[in-house]
């Protein structure tokens, strides 16, 4: 299997449980200036609702809600299906470069910096390197935690977590794929047809 990082060449141990219970402290509360913003897809193979990370990666959420809110989202696709293991894949939309569609790169949010992790669900930006990241997204299906940041490696910004529709994700990972279509890496993980995003709105 190829490095998951090869795949966007286009485009600690638990405490221990303590013997008495703390005392109760009353939870902070919330700060709705960086509450997650719940955003809904409307899509051909039913409703995929993501819950976007302002707090632990602003820049890369804020780029996202950009996108959603100049409704540059309506009418785009998911256009590519690519599973590396029984279960395990990613499935990507965005505006593949449109330049009437797209804003400029954003600025890379590592993993390392952010602390969010490419778990099941998890939204993430796709890019060729550090800093390319514009208008291109991918929904992680299984633990890929590969993709993030170790080492040498400065993997992919997540930003955020679908919390409702991970049937329609997995349903789009197992659509077709033209064995034709892609360049280099990316041929055969084209899905033919792709699936349109009729519109991406905020959730009241």
């Amino acid at each position: 299997m190829l490095p998951l990082i090869a795949l966007f060449a286009q485009a600690t141990a638990p405490a221990a449980v303590p013997t008495l219970a703390p005392p109760a402290v009353a939870a902070p509360a919330a700060n709705p200036a960086v509450a997650p913003v719940k955003v809904r897809l409307e899509t051909a193979a039913g409703p995929i609702v993501i819950a976007v990370d302002r707090e632990h990666a602003p820049l890369t959420a804020a780029n996202f809600l950009r996108y959603v809110d100049a409704k540059k989202l309506d009418g785009i696709a998911f256009y590519r299906a690519v599973k590396v293991g029984d279960g395990y894949g990613l499935a990507q939309f965005g505006t593949r470069n449109d330049p009437k569609r797209t804003l400029p790169p954003v600025a890379f949010e590592p993993t390392s910096k952010t602390g969010l992790s490419h778990v099941d669900g998890a939204i993430s930006m796709a890019m060729a390197k550090p800093g390319t990241a514009a208008g291109d997204f991918f929904v992680v299906v299984g633990d890929l935690k590969s993709m993030d940041a170790h080492d040498n490696d400065p993997g992919f910004a997540v930003f955020g977590r679908v919390v409702e529709g991970m049937d329609v994700i997995r349903r789009i990972l197992g659509s077709p794929t033209s064995p034709t279509d892609g360049i280099g890496v990316m041929k055969g993980q084209m899905l033919s047809p792709t699936i349109r995003i009729n519109t991406a709105r905020r959730e009241p």
